[in-house]
């Protein structure tokens, strides 16, 4: 089996991300880059398989900026076996609709039984580009699982709704999402951090793809968010409870 999981770099989760008031991106300068978390939990996914089964190839593919070659040597390190970078200036700043076409067409000819993604990266959140791969690939996607069983025929998993939970399978090739239900990522060791040196790490541009880098999209303005102002307090003397349902009445929220 062979699998591909798509990794992100994003900007450190444990500190406050910003947005650059000059471009409108997330400023990737402000903080220290870090692989997404989720995307470390599909790569554990992916590495529980190839313990079980030592022929399993698993690639990841992250686009990004030069640098997030650090994060993919970083998944090697881990267990991973090969790596795909995109790497294209000309991608700077792609909005969904070009990410999912870039990353649909450097998937395509992988050869990939399964991929695997986070349902959503902790940066932009907006949960949509391994929808649009599967789109673009033609293939099923088994999206937001909080577990998941693969197999040697399908691929199978849990998904939790507002009304009840849901147990969704495929054959292969299909596309598969985590959520932060599952496992956190291992370390990496002594040995994987040497083995990942040797790894091979293939950068291909938007040329090389045939994707036209065009952004269809741009952030207008920038504001910085109000700070916070103080509550208003409520005092019980007798009629606290009225005063709190008018307060909530006011504001709809009841």
């Amino acid at each position: 089996m062979k699998i591909v999981v798509l990794i992100k770099q994003v900007p450190d989760t444990a500190e406050e991300r910003r947005l650059s008031p000059d471009t409108g991106r997330v400023d990737r300068e402000a903080t220290d880059p870090v692989i997404d978390e989720i995307t470390e939990r599909a790569l554990e996914l992916a590495l529980t398989v190839k313990d079980r089964d030592k022929s399993t190839e698993v690639v990841v593919a992250s686009m990004g900026p030069a640098d997030a070659a650090k994060s993919i040597r970083k998944a090697l390190s881990m267990g991973a076996d090969s790596g795909i970078h995109i790497l294209d200036d000309s991608l700077a700043g792609a909005d969904m609709v070009l990410t999912a076409a870039t990353l649909a067409a450097a998937l395509r000819d992988t050869g990939a039984d399964l991929v695997i993604a986070g349902n959503e990266s902790t940066d932009g959140r907006a949960g949509m580009i391994p929808a649009m791969i599967a789109e673009h690939l033609g293939l099923p996607l088994l999206g937001s699982l909080v577990s998941a069983e693969i197999g040697g025929d399908a691929v199978a998993g849990v998904r939790l709704s507002e009304v009840g939970t849901q147990e969704v399978t495929a054959s292969y090739p299909a596309v598969l999402t985590v959520t932060e239900r599952f496992e956190e990522a291992r370390f990496p060791n002594f040995k994987g951090i040497m083995g990942a040196k040797r790894k091979p790490l293939a950068t291909i541009s938007a040329a090389d793809l045939g994707v036209s880098a065009q952004v269809r999209s741009t952030v207008l303005d920038v504001a910085q968010r109000p700070p916070r102002t103080a509550g208003r307090k409520i005092v019980d003397d007798g009629n606290a409870a009225a005063e709190l349902v008018d307060f909530l009445a006011a504001r709809r929220l009841i």
